[in-house]
């Protein structure tokens, strides 16, 4: 089985990042890997408490997680799969890329601000030329209804 590896962060153009793998994913017989990434400069500076900022950090996580999967599960038949990586979002990508071999394409959204399409996005495409899998770039003001039809 191919799975569409789709990013869970904070953006606004995660969701269509999200919408386009889960609509892949349901047409091609696919499935779903969302990776969500701690920085880890999220503990550095509260040694102290870096446990339990941890722990609130994953359960954020998992809560966010949980509006997708549901979305997935019912309107797609999609049962996607969570990971939760700590450390730089490129390297833990390129991770968990390598160990997954049935990851088959990363997908990534688009931002639309003037400024870029948002530094995972370009971090990502610097490095497309020594991936072992393509990656999809979805545009963060496409509409659900465009997306739909294109998937």
């Amino acid at each position: 089985m191919r799975k569409f590896l789709v990013i869970l962060d904070d953006t606004r153009e995660c969701l269509n990042a999200m919408r386009f793998a889960a609509l892949r994913a349901a047409h091609t017989g696919g499935g779903v890997t969302i990776l969500s990434i701690i920085p880890p400069e999220e503990f550095q500076h509260w040694m102290g408490v870096a446990d339990l900022m941890r722990a609130e950090a994953r359960e954020r996580i998992e809560a966010h997680f949980e509006v997708f999967a549901k979305w997935m599960r019912d309107r797609q038949g999609i049962n996607p799969e969570l990971v939760i990586r700590e450390g730089d979002p490129v390297t833990e990508i390129l991770a968990q890329v390598k160990e997954d071999a049935e990851i088959g394409v990363l997908v990534l959204g688009a931002g639309t601000e003037k400024s870029g399409p948002g530094p995972l996005v370009t971090q990502m495409s610097r490095n497309s030329g020594n991936l072992p899998i393509p990656i999809t770039i979805v545009p963060g003001d496409m509409s659900k209804e465009r997306l739909e039809a294109i998937t």
